[in-house]
This record gives C-alpha cells, structure tokens and sequence, in this order.
C-alpha cells in the first residue's frame, strides 16, 4: 500500500517548508499551487515535482484539493494543509494503518484525525477547538470534499474509523491574521451558506447569535479553562457571528425593524441572555450558588414581570 499526501497552497512560503519536510514519510507528496506569488512554488521543488497549477477561488478551497486527489498514485491519501504538520507519532500510526492487513484495516474508507489548534502561541485545548476531528485519511477513489464552502469535511463511501494521534495546526498567529482571514474567507464563505439555505435572519440575532456563541464556547465547550486565550478566543468567535449577521443583513439590504417598543424588546432579549450567563456562572461554580440562584431569579422576575 502506497500513501500521497495532497497540499493545496496559495501564498504560503512562511509555513509550506515545515509541512513538507513532515510529510516526506509518504511515497510521493502532490502539491497544488493556488496562483501564488511568492516563493510557495520555489520551495516545494526541493520535496516534489509534482506540482500542478490551478486558478485560485477563495470561495471554494476545496475544489483545488479534490483536484490534487485526482493526481495521487497511492492507494491512501492524506490531505494536509501548508500550516499543518504530521506528528511523529501520526506518522507512525498512519503507516500501520495502511500496512496491517486486518479485517477491520480493510473495512475502512477514511479515518477522522485529531488536531492540535495552535492558536497565538499556544494550543488551544477546548471550545471549538479540540479535538477538531478532520477526515483526512482516506481511500483513493472513495472520497472527496463537497465543494460547496470552505468549511467542510470530506465524504466518503464507506465506513469511518479515527486515529489517536494528531496533525499539529499552526493556526492564528496573530490577531491580524484572524480578522483577515474572516474577512477575507470565512464570513463571505459562511454568508454564502446561510443565504443558499433559504434561513431567515430576524432583528434579535443580532443578539442572540453572538451571545449564544460566547457562552457555548467560554463556559459549555469549557474555554474558560484556557485562560485568557480562551476568553479572547470566545469573544472574538462572537464578533465573527456578529459579522456574519450583520452581512446577511446587509445582502437583505439592510432592511429596518420597525417597532415602538424596540428599546424594551432589546432589554428583554439581553435579559434572556444575561440569565443564561448567570446559569453558567453558577454551574461552573465561580460565583457563590446562592449569589447565582439569587441573581437568575431576579433576572427571571423582571423578564415576567
């Protein structure tokens, strides 16, 4: 059994020659260059020479990487991206999988792996974040990515095992680099979605859309363990839900609400809200029960009354 591994890259001299390097345990590694501008191309020859060229889409990643699929010889593929790296201990787990001759080894179409979010310096163990399972690993000729937005697993015929070990992504590096890359990326893409899904979007998502996110990520998805990051890490996913509404919003264009009682509708949304947050407060034990349980009554009185 034979394994390629598929990097679809644009513009990634920075972070193309670690994942390479990592990569270099498989039989022949398949890079395809998304028009860049720098020098991604002239580092990559030093690894492979098979490197294909195709028009870049920001809208549609994944369309590059199920062309770099057509391309691969071996019998697994592997489907990294520049910023992500192969652990030693992947490498070693990935190689007996498609090695051992098992029963079970054969059942299997694709196998989801872990990743370890390396966020501002620092991995990033809860919240969205971790265990990130990604398919990654599959049969050739048994899946691909839909195609249809950015964020997206690939879909295989066929039954779906999971790997231990994980694939190290080097992900924001910067507080810059976030709000580009869902400007640039992510929110478009997401929008796209939204708006193809035939959703509708009402006055009060504004609200509860990106309160809703902070709370899931900081206190359900238990965030808050990562310390600070954590809590910028919540907080900003908020102000990328915000954005999404507030973009949806604006392809509607930018219709009015009207109401007399908008002000006391806004106060009753954000009282909701403000119980939800003192439920988790006191779930999580950061505040005396009885100062929680006192706090969620109050609130709850003043939505009744």
């Amino acid at each position: 059994m034979k394994l390629s591994v598929v990097i679809s890259a644009y513009n990634e001299e920075r972070m193309i020659e670690d994942c390479l390097k990592s990569a270099r345990f498989a039989d022949e590694i398949i890079l395809v260059d998304n028009q860049s501008t720098d020098k991604t191309t002239e580092i990559a020859k030093r690894y492979t020479n098979k490197i294909f060229f195709r028009t870049n889409n920001p809208l549609m990643l994944n369309l590059n990487k199920n062309f770099g699929f057509t391309k691969a010889t071996g019998d697994w593929i592997l489907s990294l991206d520049a910023d992500e790296r192969v652990s030693k201990e992947l490498k070693e787990e990935i190689n007996n999988i498609i090695h051992q001759s098992s029963a079970i080894s054969h059942q299997q179409s694709g196998y989801l792996i872990p990743r370890k979010n390396i966020i501002f310096g620092k991995w990033i163990q809860h919240g969205l974040w971790y265990p990130d399972d990604q398919l990654r690993l599959l049969r050739k000729g048994k899946g691909k990515f839909p195609g249809k937005h950015n964020h997206e697993l690939v879909e295989v015929q066929g039954e779906v095992g999971k790997l231990e070990n994980h694939i190290i992504h080097f992900n924001y590096q910067s507080i810059d680099q976030y709000l580009k890359k869902i400007q640039a990326y992510y929110s478009d893409n997401e929008v796209k979605v939204f708006l193809d899904s035939g959703k509708t979007i009402h006055w009060y998502d504004a609200i509860r859309m990106p309160a809703s996110d902070f709370l899931t990520n900081f206190f359900a998805r238990e965030g808050y363990k990562d310390g600070l990051h954590g809590l910028v890490l919540a907080l900003l996913q908020a102000f990328y839900t915000l954005a999404v509404f507030a973009k949806v919003w604006e392809k509607q264009g930018f219709w009015e609400y009207d109401s007399k009682g908008f002000l006391e509708e806004t106060r009753t949304e954000l009282s909701a809200k403000g119980v939800e947050l003192a439920y988790w407060i006191e779930k999580q034990g950061k505040i005396k029960a009885t100062l929680a349980k006192r706090l969620v009554r109050k609130l709850k009185a003043k939505l009744n009354s």
